[in-house]
């Protein structure tokens, strides 16, 4: 018997639920100057309860080749990624114009 979703109901191959959730979250990247001037990007606005955000936070810092980290629903990563990020945030299924660089 195939498992089901617990939230829509549906087969897990026909769950649409993270997709969902993807396309409807307002994404914020930002950078901001640490001690030292280190710059850090900061990306914020991402639910923890729909993403799992340990497991985009290492495919962003394989995909920038840079340190980082994630803390309380915010990815940091260590140097300017600003406009890097919003290009694979697309490819992992995010809404272009949800996405914000400040």
């Amino acid at each position: 018997m195939p498992r089901t979703c617990s939230k829509c109901g549906l087969p897990e191959e026909l769950c649409m639920c993270q997709t969902i959730a993807k396309e409807e979250q307002r994404i914020k990247v930002r950078i901001e100057t640490r001690k030292w001037g280190r710059e850090v990007t900061l990306i914020m606005g991402l639910n923890p309860k729909e993403v799992n955000i340990n497991a985009l936070t290492t495919r962003l810092k394989n995909k920038c080749a840079c340190g980082g980290t994630n803390k309380e629903g915010v990815i940091e990563l260590q140097g300017d990624h600003r406009y890097k990020i919003k290009d694979l945030l697309v490819a992992e299924g995010y809404d272009p114009s949800n996405i914000d660089i400040q």
